[in-house]
This record gives C-alpha cells, sequence and structure tokens, in this order.
C-alpha cells in the first residue's frame, strides 16, 4: 500500500484531472437519468396484483385509471365534450364514462333516472361529473397541466397520476432545497471543528466529486426511484464526510513533524484501517437492502453502496491529491480552535454510568415491544394539505366521495352465472357499486346486440372484466380485509381470477416487505457483526455494540407508537439498516480508541481518556447526520422521504446518546470478559485500586 499512497502524491495533479473529469460527465448524464415515482412497480413479477395488471394490458383496450377530473355545472352533452378535449392532450391514454358503460346514444336518448343509480352517481350527481382517466406513466406532469388548463378554475383533478406529477416537479427542488439550508449547517460545524478557513472546503468538494459521479452513473442502471434521487445524495454527503475529516485531521498531525508529502503518506498509512472499517460497515448495511424482493430496497441500496464506495476511493486518491495542491492556501487560513474543551466530559460520564445504564434499560425494554404494534402505512400517502394537488382531492371527495375503484378479471361465464357472482359481490361490505355487463347493460340483452365499444369495456376474448368501488381509502385495515374477501370470493367462483387496482397493489406490497422485513434486517446485523468480529478480533465486542444502535434503532421506531402516529412501513424498513450501517461506525471509533487506552491503562481511567478524545469527533459526524435527516424531514412535501428524514435525524441522535453514555457503561462492566474474548487483547495488567 506504501508505493500506492507515494503515486497518489507524485501523480496528484493526474488524480486531480481524472476525477474532475469523470465528475463534468457524470453531471451531463445525471440529467438523462429516469425517475420512477410509481412504488408498484417495484413489486415482484409474480404478485397477484402484477400479473393482474399484465393480463389487463394484453386482454383490454381501457387501463385502470390513475386521475380523476371533476367538472361542476355540466350537463351531460358538456361531460362528453370535455372527454373529447381531455383525449386530445398528449399522454392521455383513455377516459372512463358513463358513455362506456352505457354507450354515448343511449345516454343521451335515455333519461338518467332509467338507469342504475348506484352506477349513475359514481359518474354524474347534482349537474357535477367525474371523468376517470388514465395518464400515461412519465407524462403525468405534463397531461395534469394541460387538463388544468382545460378546466375551469372551479373544477378538480385528482388522484394517483396528479401526485406523481406534483412529485416530478418538486423532486429537484426539493433536493436542492434541501441542501441549500443543509450545506450552511455543515460548513458552520466543519468551520467550527477545524482550523483552516479552507479545509471544510475541501471536504465538499471531495464528497461533491463522489455524489455528482454517483448520480451521473445511474444512467448504466436505468432508472432509480423518487425515493433514490431525493435521499440518496444528501445520505452519501453525511455519511462519508467523516471519511475526510479523519484523513485531515490525521495529516495535519503528522505536518507537525514532516513536509506535507510524507505527511499525506504517512496519514493515509495510518488512517486507512479505520476509514476502511467504517465504510465496510456502513457497505454492509446498505447491502442488506439489495436483498428485498421488494425493489425499493435493492434501487436505494445499490445506489448508496455505490455511493460510499465512490466516496472512499475519493477520500483516499482526491482528497490527497487535492489537499497537497493547496496545501499553502491551506496554512495562509489557520485560524484558532472554537471548540471548547471536553477533558471533564469523560470523567463525568465513566462517574454517572450506573445511572446511564438504568435509564437505558427502563426505555430499552418497552421500546423494543412497542416498535412492533405500530400503525404502518405501505403506500406513498397523500399530497401535503394547502397544495392544488391535495385542495383539488379534496373537493373531489365531498362531492363524489373517497372512490377506490379496482378492476377484477375472471373467465367469461354464462349470464346467470356473472349475475350470481357480481350480487356476491355488491353483498362485500363497503363495495359501493359493481360495474359490469349485466348490471349496467343487464342480462336480458344479449352481448352481440350491445354496442362494440360498450362490450369492449367488459370482456375479452377470454375474460370478464368487473369494475368495484370501495368507499375506504387505498389502505388500511379494513381495506386489506375487503380486498382478501373480494379475493376470496372469486376464488370460490372461479379457479382463475385476478385483481388490479392501488389497494390490490398495496396489499401485495405490504405482504412481501413484511416478508423481507425478517431477511434484511438478519442480514444487516449479521454483516456488521462479522465486520466488527474480523476488525476486532473478539466475539463480545460485535455483540455490544450491535447491541448498542439496535437499542437505539428500537427507541427510535417506538415514537409512533407512543404519539399515536402511522409510520412508513418503507421508512421503518429503510432506517433499520440505514442507523445501523451509519451509525455504528462511532462505536467502532470508540472502542478502537478505548482499545488502545486500555493497553496502557486501568479500566476507567482508559474510558475516560478515550471519552474526552474521541467524544468531539462523534459529536461532529453525528451532528452532520442528524441535521441532515431533520433538514430533509422539514423541507420535503412527500411524506415517505419526509418521515425518513425525521427517522433519521432522531435516530442518529440516539445512536450517539447510547454510544456515548451507555457503551462505555458495558465496556466497564464487562472489561473482563472483553479481556478474555478477544485475541490479543494486552490489556494493561498493573490492577491498581479505581476511583
Amino acid at each position: 500500500m506504501q508505493s500506492i499512497f507515494e503515486s497518489t502524491t507524485k501523480y496528484r495533479k493526474l488524480i486531480l484531472i481524472i476525477f474532475m473529469v469523470v465528475a463534468a460527465l457524470s453531471g451531463i448524464l445525471m440529467t438523462g437519468v429516469d425517475i420512477n415515482y410509481d412504488m408498484t412497480d417495484y413489486l415482484p413479477a409474480d404478485t397477484q396484483s402484477t400479473e393482474a395488471i399484465t393480463v389487463m394490458e394484453e386482454e383490454f383496450v381501457g387501463d385502470l385509471p390513475n386521475a380523476r377530473v371533476l367538472l361542476n355545472n355540466v350537463t351531460l352533452l358538456e361531460a362528453l365534450e370535455y372527454k373529447e378535449a381531455i383525449l386530445d392532450i398528449p399522454g392521455i391514454r383513455s377516459v372512463e364514462w358513463l358513455d362506456d358503460i352505457f354507450g354515448r346514444d343511449i345516454l343521451l336518448s335515455t333519461p338518467l333516472v332509467f338507469f342504475e343509480e348506484s352506477i349513475t352517481e359514481n359518474y354524474f350527481r347534482d349537474q357535477k361529473a367525474l371523468l376517470n382517466i388514465t395518464i400515461e406513466r412519465g407524462l403525468e406532469s405534463q397531461a395534469v397541466g394541460k387538463i388544468r388548463d382545460l378546466i375551469k378554475e372551479e373544477d378538480a383533478v385528482a388522484g394517483h397520476a396528479v401526485n406523481t406529477a406534483a412529485s416530478q416537479e418538486m423532486a429537484f427542488t426539493e433536493v436542492f432545497n434541501a441542501l441549500t439550508i443543509l450545506l450552511p449547517v455543515i460548513l458552520i460545524i466543519l468551520f467550527i471543528a477545524t482550523s483552516s478557513w479552507v479545509e471544510p472546503l475541501l471536504y465538499f468538494i471531495t464528497i461533491g466529486i463522489a455524489v455528482l459521479i454517483n448520480m451521473g452513473t445511474n444512467i448504466f442502471i436505468g432508472e432509480i426511484s423518487f425515493i433514490t434521487q431525493t435521499v440518496s445524495p444528501i445520505l452519501q454527503l453525511a455519511v462519508s464526510l467523516d471519511y475526510a475529516i479523519f484523513l485531515m485531521h490525521t495529516f495535519n498531525d503528522q505536518k507537525e513533524t514532516h513536509e506535507p508529502k510524507t505527511a499525506m503518506v504517512n496519514a493515509l498509512g495510518i488512517v486507512l484501517p479505520t476509514i476502511a472499517a467504517s465504510a465496510a460497515t456502513t457497505i454492509v448495511g446498505f447491502s442488506a437492502l439489495v436483498f428485498m424482493r421488494f425493489g425499493i430496497g435493492s434501487d436505494l441500496g445499490l445506489n448508496l453502496v455505490k455511493g460510499i464506495s465512490l466516496s472512499f476511493l475519493s477520500v483516499i486518491f482526491f482528497l490527497p491529491a487535492l489537499t497537497l495542491a493547496g496545501h499553502r492556501l491551506i496554512k495562509k487560513t489557520e485560524h484558532r480552535s472554537f471548540l471548547p474543551k471536553f477533558s471533564k466530559v469523560g470523567r463525568g460520564i465513566v462517574r454517572v454510568r450506573i445511572f446511564f445504564l438504568i435509564i437505558a434499560v427502563l426505555i430499552i425494554i418497552p421500546s423494543y415491544f412497542a416498535r412492533s404494534e405500530v400503525d404502518f402505512l405501505y403506500g406513498t400517502g397523500d399530497v401535503a394539505e394547502g397544495t392544488q394537488a391535495g385542495d383539488d382531492m379534496e373537493r373531489i371527495n365531498e362531492d363524489f366521495g373517497t372512490t377506490n375503484p379496482l378492476v377484477l378479471m375472471v373467465p367469461k361465464s354464462e349470464p346467470g352465472v356473472e349475475v350470481k357472482f357480481t350480487d356476491e359481490l355488491a353483498a362485500i361490505p363497503h363495495i359501493s357499486g359493481v360495474v359490469s355487463y349485466v348490471t349496467s347493460v343487464g342480462p336480458e340483452i344479449p352481448r352481440a346486440f350491445a354496442p362494440k365499444e360498450v362490450t369492449d369495456q367488459f370482456y375479452s376474448d377470454t375474460y370478464a372484466r368487473i369494475i368495484l368501488y370501495l368507499d375506504l381509502p387505498a389502505e388500511g385495515e379494513r381495506t386489506f380485509q375487503t380486498v382478501n374477501r373480494i379475493l376470496d370470493t372469486a376464488e370460490r367462483s372461479f379457479e382463475t381470477n385476478y385483481l388490479a387496482g392501488e389497494s390490490a397493489s398495496l396489499l401485495d406490497v405490504k405482504e412481501v416487505i413484511e416478508a423481507d422485513t425478517r431477511v434484511v434486517n438478519l442480514i444487516a446485523v449479521a454483516g456488521i457483526f462479522l465486520v466488527i468480529l474480523v476488525t476486532f478480533k473478539s466475539l463480545t465486542i460485535p455483540l455490544f455494540l450491535v447491541l448498542t444502535i439496535e437499542s437505539a434503532i428500537w427507541i427510535n421506531l417506538s415514537f409512533p407508537y407512543y404519539t399515536s402516529s402511522p409510520l412508513s412501513y418503507v421508512g421503518y424498513l429503510i432506517i433499520s439498516t440505514i442507523q445501523l450501517g451509519a451509525t455504528v461506525d462511532y462505536a467502532i471509533l470508540l472502542t478502537n480508541n478505548y482499545l488502545s487506552d486500555r493497553k496502557s491503562l486501568p479500566k476507567k481511567e482508559a474510558m475516560i481518556k478515550t471519552l474526552s478524545e474521541n467524544i468531539v469527533a462523534i459529536l461532529i459526524s453525528a451532528g452532520i447526520l442528524s441535521f441532515s435527516g431533520f433538514i430533509l424531514g422539514v423541507t420535503s412535501t412527500n411524506p415517505i422521504i419526509s418521515e425518513l428524514g425525521v427517522l433519521l435525524g432522531r435516530g442518529t441522535f440516539l445512536s450517539f446518546a447510547m454510544v456515548v453514555l451507555v457503551l462505555p457503561a458495558l465496556f466497564l462492566m464487562f472489561d473482563r470478559v472483553i479481556e478474555k474474548t478477544t485475541l490479543k487483547s494486552d490489556f494493561y495488567r498493573n490492577r491498581k485500586k479505581e476511583f
């Protein structure tokens, strides 16, 4: 490794050029990365709802609606004219209304009172029309904008595609807004923590280039989720800044006795094992997400693993070259340290360690059980209140209620069988409407005599399509119970059946990611346990470190239970691995220095020295990551991302508290056990009486 380090300093200009050229190209490529805003696309291909969507696309002309348009003060004819105009908008795949059920000519020539009221009231009431539309994926923003230009100011448009359009419009601005607040905060922290005004800028350039390369190389993946697009850059920046800080701190120490090039070579040799161990635990934690069957985990996990790896390479190669190129400027901009002394903090923590341990146990035990009693949400949540999309949704729900459509496809059968089956479906609680050929046209009218545009809505060569309307939200216990009852009813009558719709997809999301939880957590814990085991060559140290961070995770995830707030399951699953992988570094840093100090000092004195010398480094690292999370939570209007930010901010603070206040108590209490179970521990043997 010595020769590699020497080459890094020797060819520093070439290294700077290579990194900057790759970063510039990545910045260009980044603009071409496709962003996916539909979480149901990440379901495994063999789930029921995914297969249902495939069958519907293959067998039927109409698609599952993903938006609704409310037209106020219109006649039937005017509503049909609006429908035709909306159909002409680019990106609109279909518009479903009463004429698709009864036929245009029949609808305009027959008084409305002669139609089934349970059907018509879902589309037209009190001179208000509700159109169900399908917008092509990727064109939501443009299509919704054109629809708003077409309809009147008092009209409204809402739905999943509208929420997606809002997310598309805010995708860049939300990351920009978060970074606008976050970067100055981190800069202030680093200015306080370092001894040069230029040094923090070198950190940002180094990690910023790694972030840019990471986002640009996503072009080779094809597309990434909106969660990855928003969360990944901020997480990569906050988590990997530590590596740059560690290297520069060691370089400054070496520079006191060596010339800059030699000091940097020495610093790389000293700090590489620490940075490598820190990066390895973080990468292992993020890698666990790749094993999720729900593709969001793999999407985010791969991106973070790639990002942390690039940050590691940037710190090891680019930062030394950049530092040596600007070391004179660093020297000219040195300033006194603004940090207070923490020499007495370590002694105080050691004195009251038993108190902290007891408090922690009293909190951890109920938190462990409370976290499993939290109510979960499995979708992306509703758009934020106060936005146009949120206001439109509220207006539509006031006039037509919460309309939750599902599409059930079963094999074509005789009219009598279909009538009996639709009656069974209509009897299921919370189904407010059943639209099929026999309920809209009537079983007495042969299919051959009905208009083709009507029969095409309900029949393919193989399947009959039945549209069900639920008076329930997209998800929740009652919603999922109703979906299961629909599937059970279909299963009793038909061997083959498919159910599509947002609630059907969310039920599959629920079942898939609940199974993922056990696998992901087990892989993350086992992987990090193994890395720590290899790093410290100890059987007990990995147990104490993992238990410390896991306890912080349990406390973090119990907050929604005590505040009676539902928690996004995606956020819950992701934070379980991110908090473990990102904050276990604090425990590793403390442990590494304690074991070193323990070789020459009794246990209490060693812990006092370790805490006094390292609490600042841990506090800076935790402060940056915690601020990053809270700022993400405050600036994002997307419920999942906002919640994930709050979980990250709170979880980082809890991990810091557990590492600084509780882990020292465990080490001192089990000092003899650690010594016996650690290879070549070489602990200080003169056990004189300690205070």
